[in-house]
């Protein structure tokens, strides 16, 4: 299949948060724009806007990018909301779901390729793991709406070499550059395209002493999850101040295509 008009809506997920790149909006590059990279490669006429923003709910996500992403006229779009939702204390599923299907449904009205995903599996991830209840949930009402709007899914939940530690940035919640290169090459597999994206094999490599592992742990809690609780705290978001990193369609440069296997 071949795109020329692809939008990108989200939070942290799609922005690319994880990936760091100086050279790139916002310092970031993320699947997205790996995605796009691919697409503008097959030689048609090939534009790309990034909407996403760090820390945004869904009902922040609905309310500031569905409409601006129908007055794209986009072929592709996609979507990924919730994953900051399910953290939540409170949390009406139904209710965020029915919104959700809503918002999908006027996507996939405009003829556009809509590409949606389940949340990913955390049961192997020692804080987050007594969520996995609540997501399995969730993704159950994803799935129902993808089934129901005709959109394309890409599970995350079955993605099982994301239980790897180096898929995943220092704070355990965004991915790493790994991470998010695998997972541009699972959107285009999802969507049938032709791409250069090698697959990510990972060695297996020793397990980290219990002394070392504790370490890691309390840096962790220290650098990143009690800073992450604080915001909470305050009502703050990681994403106060950012703004979308590519607003409106535009070309995507010749020199960002490609790239090399590892970056």
């Amino acid at each position: 299949m071949k795109f020329e008009r692809y939008v990108a809506l989200g939070d942290s997920f799609t922005e690319g948060v994880g990936d760091p790149d100086p050279s790139r909006p916002n310092g970031v590059r993320g699947w997205a724009d790996r995605v796009a990279d691919e697409l503008a490669s097959a030689g048609t006429e090939f534009a790309y806007a990034n909407l996403a923003v760090r820390g945004r709910l869904m009902r922040q996500i609905l309310a500031e990018q569905v409409d601006a992403a129908v007055a794209l006229n986009p072929d592709l779009v996609t979507i990924y909301a919730g994953g900051n939702d399910v953290m939540r204390p409170k949390l009406d599923l139904d209710a965020m779901a029915a919104d959700y299907d809503d918002a999908i449904g006027r996507l996939a009205a405009t003829g556009a390729t809509v590409v949606m995903w389940t949340a990913y599996d955390v049961g192997w991830a020692p804080v987050f793991r007594h969520l996995r209840g609540r997501i399995a949930t969730y993704n159950e009402l994803v799935r129902e709406i993808a089934d129901r709007r005709g959109a394309t899914l890409v599970d995350y939940w079955r993605f099982g070499e994301y239980r790897d530690y180096r898929m995943w940035d220092f704070d355990r919640l965004h991915m790493s550059p790994l991470g998010h290169r695998n997972m541009a090459a699972r959107v285009l597999d999802a969507l049938g395209v032709e791409h250069g994206i090698e697959p990510v094999v990972l060695e297996r490599i020793p397990e980290p002493a219990p002394a070392d592992q504790r370490r890691e742990d309390l840096r962790w809690m220290r650098d990143f999850l009690v800073p992450w609780v604080g915001r909470r705290v305050r009502g703050t978001s990681s994403g106060d101040g950012i703004t979308p990193k590519r607003p409106t369609l535009t070309p995507v440069e010749t020199a960002n295509r490609g790239g090399s296997p590892v970056a």
